[in-house]
């Protein structure tokens, strides 16, 4: 028995020696402890190998039953302790105004702005965003927004996603078509970044829900293409005092704006009284639109969002950005509020 166990020191001993991993010599073991068993079992008593190696398994049975229930256990126990581990580290306590340590690593290069830091990411953590379309100017916000660390994101879109809509609406992955824009767009604001909260809407926003669901959130970004959808979350966000970042799209160019008579901004109404005839303002699916452009006219409405959250800078309010893509132009024109405005005219 002296024997073997020498043998087992002298290969644990090489196995060092040669910077053999650990699994890798207690391979080696246990291919000798293997082969004594086998001795045991298979040659006569009396012999000479069965005599130096003990004379029985017994002792090496159990020997190894007791090696084997010592690794398992300890296996068991590093298992036990990564879960744990992996769950602190993922739902580390989140209390209303705090960051775990994962967030604030995450979120360090707002925080190290002046025109943010600390103070603003707190309102990002503590915002309610709506954003109203998960299409072309929608993805992009909502994934910026959830990036930027906005703590509860809703997203409403009656609309399932389309082989079509990949061009240009970078929140969908191909294995999405057909599944309804907002968990689509959910799913992957969760994989982005886990400590934002999605609450998705299947259903287009209409009259009888507006004014009570926008009342719940801080800001609204519209992105839709349906103009009867715009005037109707105008009148609600003017009704509710909630700020209003809209933007639109023309095949090769884009328009953003925030809306915000609570603070004696103009509203949508101000700048277009009226909708346009039918078929004067034709959808991206009859017109086209430039895969790109919904993506840097949607990251415009995203920082215009953050910085109407934070207090940074100066927003859009009474200013209409126009981004031509085709000529690489960028104006900006005054809107002001009109007294005689049919939504905001009469809130003074």
């Amino acid at each position: 028995m002296l024997l073997v166990l020498a043998i087992a020191a002298a290969l644990w001993g090489l196995g060092a020696a040669t910077q053999a991993s650990r699994g890798a010599r207690l391979a080696m073991i246990g291919v000798l402890l293997a082969g004594v068993v086998l001795a045991q079992l298979v040659l006569p008593d009396g012999h000479p190998i069965r005599a130096a190696t003990g004379g029985s398994a017994a002792p090496w049975l159990l020997l190894a039953g007791a090696g084997v229930l010592v690794f398992g256990y300890r296996r068991l126990l590093g298992g036990l302790r990564a879960r744990v581990s992996a769950a602190e580290a993922q739902t580390e306590p989140e209390t209303p105004g705090t960051f775990s340590g994962t967030e604030l690593d995450r979120y360090a290069r707002h925080i190290v702005l002046r025109d943010i830091g600390g103070p603003g990411q707190r309102k990002l953590k503590e915002a309610r965003v709506l954003v109203v379309g998960a299409g072309g100017l929608g993805s992009p916000a909502l994934q910026y927004l959830a990036a930027a660390g906005v703590g509860t994101l809703g997203v409403i879109d009656g609309d399932s996603v389309e082989n079509a809509n990949l061009q240009r609406q970078v929140i969908h992955m191909d294995s999405a078509i057909g599944t309804p824009k907002v968990f689509s767009a959910a799913e992957t604001i969760a994989a982005q970044n886990p400590h934002v909260t999605v609450r998705p809407y299947h259903r287009d926003l209409t009259d009888d829900i507006a004014a009570e669901l926008i009342a719940e959130y801080d800001l609204v970004l519209d992105g839709t293409d349906r103009t009867d959808t715009r005037y109707t979350v105008n009148r609600a966000c003017v009704a509710a005092g909630v700020p209003l970042v809209s933007g639109a799209l023309s095949p090769w160019e884009g328009q953003v704006s925030v809306f915000d008579p609570a603070r004696d901004a103009p509203c949508y109404a101000c700048l277009f009284p009226d909708p346009p005839p039918p078929g004067l303002s034709p959808t991206c699916a009859e017109a086209g639109v430039a895969g790109p452009l919904p993506g840097v006219v949607g990251s415009m409405m995203a920082i215009e969002a953050l910085k109407v959250l934070t207090g940074a800078g100066t927003p859009l309010r009474g200013r209409l950005m126009i981004y031509d893509a085709l000529h690489g132009e960028t104006r900006i024109v005054s809107v002001p509020r009109r007294a005689d405005c049919a939504v905001c005219g009469a809130t003074d």
